[in-house]
C-alpha cells in the first residue's frame, strides 16, 4: 500500500498512454517511454532504462505471439538479428558502467546517449518515407517475403541494433525497421513488423537482464509500468484500425525531437549545454515549433528533386499505407 502514491499512478498514466501510442502506431515504445520517465523525475536515468526495458520485454512478447501465430515473421531473418543482437544487448550496460567513473558521470553519459538515440529514432522515420517515395516514383517495387538472406550484413544490423537497445532502451522498431527495409525492401509491411517483433523479445530481454545485473529493478517503478503500459498496448491495438495514424506518427517525431534535444541539454552537451539537469524551454519550444513548419516545406523540396509538386498525391499517409500504388487513388475518384 506504500506504493500507491501520486508518483505510483504518473507512471501508470505514462505507461497507458505510451502503450496505447505503441499499439496504434507500431512506433514509440522505449523511444517515448524512457524520456517521458526522465522528465517525470521518477528516478536515476539508469533505473528508468531497466524498469523500461524490463516492461517491454513483457508487452513485446505478447505483440511478437500474435505475429508468429498469423505467420507474418520471417524466422531466418529474425535469426540473424538475434545472433547480432543479444550478445551486444548484454555487452553494452557493461561498456557505459566501464566507461563511467561515478553515478553522476553514468547519469549523464546516459541522457546524452538516450538524447542523441532519441534524434536518430526520428530521423529514421523520415529516412524511411523517403525511400518509400522512391520506390514509388520508380515503379519497380515487388514483394518478396521469402528475400536471399544477407548474414553478414543483417548480423550487423543486429549488433548495432542490440548496442542501442542495451544502452538506451530506444532503437528496437525504428533503427532495425529502417535497417530491414534498406536491405530487404521486397518484404511486406507485416512481413517487416512480424519479423521485427520476433527479433526484439530476446534483443529487449536480454538488454533487461544486463541492465538488472548491473542497476538492480526497482519494483516500484516496473510494477506501475506494466500495469499500465499492457492493457494500453492492447486497447491501442484494438482501435488503430479506426484512428489516423498518419498524424500521431508525425506528431510522435516532432515529440521525439523535442525530447531528443531536451536531454542534452539537460547533459550539458557543448552546443545546447544547460547543464546541471536544467533546459532552455524556450528552445525546445522553438525545435518543435520549427519542426511543424520547416520539415513540410523541406518535404516539399524533397518531392520536387524526385519530379513531383511540393505538395499533392502520394501524400505522408499513402506513403506510409503499404497496400498504396500510385494511380489508385485516381481509379477511385473515376467510380
Amino acid at each position: 500500500m506504500d506504493w500507491l502514491t501520486a508518483t505510483f499512478f504518473a507512471i501508470l498514466a505514462a505507461g497507458f498512454f505510451v502503450g496505447m501510442v505503441v499499439g496504434l502506431t507500431g512506433m514509440g515504445g522505449g523511444a517515448l517511454m524512457t524520456p517521458a520517465l526522465i522528465f517525470l523525475g521518477v528516478g536515476e536515468t539508469a533505473t528508468v532504462v531497466t524498469a523500461d526495458l524490463t516492461a517491454a520485454a513483457i508487452y513485446k512478447t505478447g505483440g511478437a505471439l500474435v505475429h508468429k501465430r498469423e505467420g507474418s515473421p520471417n524466422l531466418q531473418l529474425a535469426k540473424w538479428l538475434i545472433l547480432g543482437s543479444v550478445p551486444m544487448a548484454l555487452l553494452g550496460p557493461y561498456l557505459v558502467k566501464w566507461a563511467t567513473d561515478s553515478p553522476e558521470d553514468l547519469d549523464v553519459t546516459l541522457k546524452l546517449c538516450i538524447g542523441f538515440a532519441l534524434l536518430v529514432a526520428a530521423a529514421t522515420y523520415a529516412l524511411r518515407l523517403y525511400i518509400n517515395l522512391l520506390r514509388v516514383r520508380s515503379g519497380t517495387h515487388v514483394n518478396d517475403n521469402n528475400p536471399r538472406i544477407r548474414p553478414l550484413p543483417t548480423l550487423l544490423v543486429g549488433m548495432l541494433g542490440g548496442l542501442l537497445v542495451g544502452v538506451t532502451s530506444v532503437g528496437s522498431g525504428s533503427v532495425i525497421m529502417i535497417a530491414l527495409l534498406m536491405l530487404y525492401p521486397g518484404l511486406s509491411a507485416v512481413k517487416l513488423v512480424g519479423t521485427d517483433l520476433v527479433q526484439a523479445v530476446p534483443l529487449v530481454l536480454a538488454a533487461a537482464i544486463s541492465n538488472i545485473a548491473i542497476h538492480g529493478l526497482d519494483w516500484a517503478l516496473t510494477i506501475p509500468l506494466v500495469l499500465g503500459s499492457v492493457p494500453g498496448t492492447l486497447l491501442g491495438s484494438k482501435i488503430a484500425p479506426r484512428v489516423p495514424q498518419s498524424f500521431i506518427r508525425r506528431a510522435i517525431v516532432v515529440v521525439l525531437t523535442m525530447s531528443g534535444v531536451a536531454l542534452l541539454d539537460k547533459a550539458g552537451w557543448g552546443p545546447l549545454g544547460a547543464g546541471d539537469d536544467q533546459t532552455y524551454p524556450m528552445l525546445i519550444a522553438g525545435v518543435g515549433l520549427a519542426m511543424v513548419v520547416l520539415v513540410p516545406l523541406i518535404w516539399g523540396l524533397i518531392r520536387r528533386t524526385t519530379g513531383l509538386p511540393m505538395f499533392g498525391s502520394p501524400t505522408v499517409a499513402e506513403l506510409e499505407d503499404p497496400a498504396y500504388e500510385p494511380g489508385l487513388v485516381g481509379m477511385k475518384r473515376k467510380r
